[in-house]
Formats: structure tokens, sequence, C-alpha cells
């Protein structure tokens, strides 16, 4: 049996902003629209990236109103290309690499992301031959992060990513099937059904969400105050607003902390352990 260890990856995987060179401020096309301080470009630095490599409005990025600041994780891509692809070499001190180190930064986060969701397949797991197989892909992802950039850039991260997907899409399966069998659905709720479906601003307190299907759903501004979210598949779902209070995300599958973070929650929300209460939920 592969062996993984977990608390190894819970700590690569989370982005670590003191050991980045502020790759995330640069690299990124951002968009007013969608919470960022200003329209920027691909490449160009934020208007609030320091000297340093800080955020001079980090510690004030709610009452800004700065919401995709808030959101944004990067699952510890930052400081993967930072000390290891580069070495500690920032892209002031190599500017001729600049756009080749932003471009890997892309592809690196992606690989990150990868991993966030593999390890937790592999923890849910049960099965040993599956178990396995996932445990044989993390470490053929983890050995491709430690490629130099010129490699990561031919990646065919599409094709990677296909295989990754096909796992994750069968511990789904089988998690939320579990989960609805356990629940014992006799009850007059309507369930949420259709992967991608429009829940933009729906009131979900009547719906069914055991074991739900919710992969890539619109769930922007959503009332899922109290709800039961258990076994429930949240993998690239929009929490941007969604209404969280209260309500039993402990056994949700596939969510990240940029989900949590963008979401609206308070104390009486049931976390999965690998996440961390976001601050401003507190006030």
């Amino acid at each position: 049996m592969i062996y993984i260890d977990q608390d190894k990856f819970n700590k690569e995987l989370k982005a670590e902003c003191k050991d980045c060179f502020g790759l995330c401020c640069i690299a990124l096309y951002f968009s007013a629209s969608d919470g960022f301080p200003t329209n920027k470009d691909a490449g160009k630095p934020c208007i609030n990236l320091k000297e340093d490599f800080t955020c001079s409005v980090h510690n004030n990025l709610i009452n800004k109103g700065l919401k995709g600041c808030t959101a944004y994780e990067c699952f510890g891509a930052g400081q993967k290309i930072a000390q290891v692809t580069y070495e500690g070499k920032n892209w002031r001190q190599v500017p001729e690499a600049s756009k080749e180190m932003f471009e890997a930064f892309l592809i690196m986060r992606q690989l990150h992301e990868m991993l966030w969701y593999l390890t937790e397949a592999y923890n849910i797991n049960k099965e040993s031959q599956i178990k396995h197989e996932i445990g044989l892909l993390i470490n053929k992802t983890e050995e491709i992060t430690l490629l130099d950039a010129k490699e990561l850039l031919k990646l065919d991260v599409e094709a990677h990513r296909n295989k990754v997907n096909m796992f994750l899409r069968n511990v789904s399966e089988m998690v939320r099937n579990n989960a609805k069998n356990k629940e014992n659905l006799n009850n007059k709720k309507k369930r949420a059904s259709g992967r991608r479906y429009d829940y933009f601003g729906a009131d979900m307190r009547k719906m069914e969400l055991v074991g739900a299907d919710l992969r890539g759903a619109c769930l922007i501004a959503a009332n899922l105050k109290g709800t039961d979210l258990s076994g429930a598949d949240l993998i690239g779902a929009d929490l941007r607003d969604a209404d969280l209070c209260g309500s039993n995300l402990i056994d949700a599958i596939f969510l990240s902390q940029a989900q949590i973070n963008a979401a609206k929650g308070d104390i009486n929300t049931k976390l999965p352990l690998r996440l961390v209460r976001p601050s401003h939920w507190m006030k």
C-alpha cells in the first residue's frame, strides 16, 4: 500500500505568503467587478503590492470590499515556485525569466489544486486497490511539481487533469451514495439535482442536500443556512456570498479554503478538519 503523509500535504497545499514573491498579485488577471482592487492585466503588479512582496491592505481586505483577494487560494503553489522551482530567486532579480515564472506559477497552481483533491480522495477511499492507485497518482503529480520551469511549461495539464478527475468522480459517487443510503430519505424535501444547475440566490433550506451532486454549481448568494451538506460534492461550486451560517459541512467533499473564504458563515458553521474558519466570519 502506498503511504501518503497527510500532515505533509495539508501543510504544503496551503498558501504561505511569506515564502512567496507576491506571484498571485502579479501573474493573475484582475477584474474590479470580481472584488479585486482594480482591473489589472496578467504580468502587471497589483497597485497594493509592496517592494517586500507583501500587501499594503492585507489586514483591511474585508472593509475595502476586496472579496476576490480574500477568497483567492493558491494551494501552496506560490511558495513551491518561489522556493523550489526558482530556488529563492524572485522575479525582480531575474526579470528575463519573469514571464516564464508567472506561467509556471499558473501551472503549479493547477497541480497543487489536483493534489488537494487527490489527498482527500485517498483519505476517504477504503477500497485498497483504488486507494493504492490514487496514491500512485499523488506521487506522480508530486514528481511533476518538482520539474524545472521549462519542463512544467511543456506539460499537458489537461491530460493529467483528466486522469485525476476519473478518480475524483468515482470517489464522489461512492461518498454521495453512502450518504444518501444512511440518510434514508423518506421526506418531502426536493432533492437538488443536475450538475452545474443554477442556484443563484436560491433558498435551498427546504432542499435535500445530503449526498447532493453540486459539482460546479452556481451557489452565489444562495441561502444554505442550517442545511446538512453531508456527503455533498462541492468541487468547483461557486459559493461567493452563499449563506452557510449554521450549516453542516463536516462531511462535504472536495471543498477548498477559497470557497469557504468567499462564503458567509458563523461560529455554528461546521467545517471539515482541513479547513480554517475565516476570521471575517466572526465579525
